[in-house]
């Protein structure tokens, strides 16, 4: 599982060993961790994937190109954004690159600022990205510690009905519907029907 509590961390990943410098000067002094890969298989390789960031990768480089390498991180399920900077792109590329997800496709020469800016909105995003997958990973895992019947309780309540109604469909007293409801409230450690419902359109209604 990744952790959100690590500080966010900038791969630079491009062949030109004086580009690799040039970005990582201006990224690192923005406050960013960053860290360098001249190769796309040597990034792979180092398996550097869960500490939340972003990356950003050159279209064109021996071995893998930065293309082949979106292709690659989609395949195997690493969510970090990619900033794609280019001095030979053109429109059919960008546009490939941001329907698979990309967050931009710069041209070279890049402007400071806007890589900079670039960069902080892609890091925001996967921070964002990462919170929701830890809360829907711990919500999934609370409703395995419920019994059958507060998960019908609980789905029913989700759905909006009443203890009365939820007793009635049950063959249930409403007291009983309240204990169940309760103590499912309490595992799942949220506290009304709306929390619950949003989470479960989240996860697919696992129930």
């Amino acid at each position: 599982m990744v952790d959100i509590s690590l500080k966010p961390l900038v791969r630079v990943i491009d062949d030109d060993d004086a580009v690799r410098r040039s970005w990582a000067f201006l990224i690192e002094g923005e406050g960013w961790d960053v860290v360098t890969y001249s190769d796309a298989l040597d990034f792979i390789a180092s398996n550097d994937f869960q500490r939340p960031g972003c990356l950003v990768l050159d279209v064109r480089m021996p071995r893998m190109s930065g293309l082949e390498l979106q292709d690659k991180l989609l395949e195997i399920g690493v969510d970090l954004p990619i900033i794609f900077i280019s001095g030979h792109g053109d429109i059919d590329m960008a546009v490939r690159t941001l329907k698979q997800g990309a967050i931009d496709f710069l041209q070279k020469p890049v402007d400071d600022q806007r890589l900079l800016n670039t960069i902080s909105s892609a890091v925001t995003k996967n921070l964002s990205h990462r919170r929701n997958e830890m809360e829907l990973s711990t919500f999934r895992s609370r409703l395995e510690q419920l019994t059958q019947r507060e998960r019908e309780v609980i789905r029913m309540v989700a759905q909006g009905m009443s203890n009365k109604v939820v007793a009635e469909n049950l063959g249930i007293s409403e007291k009983t519907v309240q204990v169940h409801r309760g103590s499912a409230y309490r595992k799942l450690d949220l506290h009304n029907a709306a929390e619950i419902a949003r989470l479960l359109l989240r996860s697919g209604d696992p129930l």
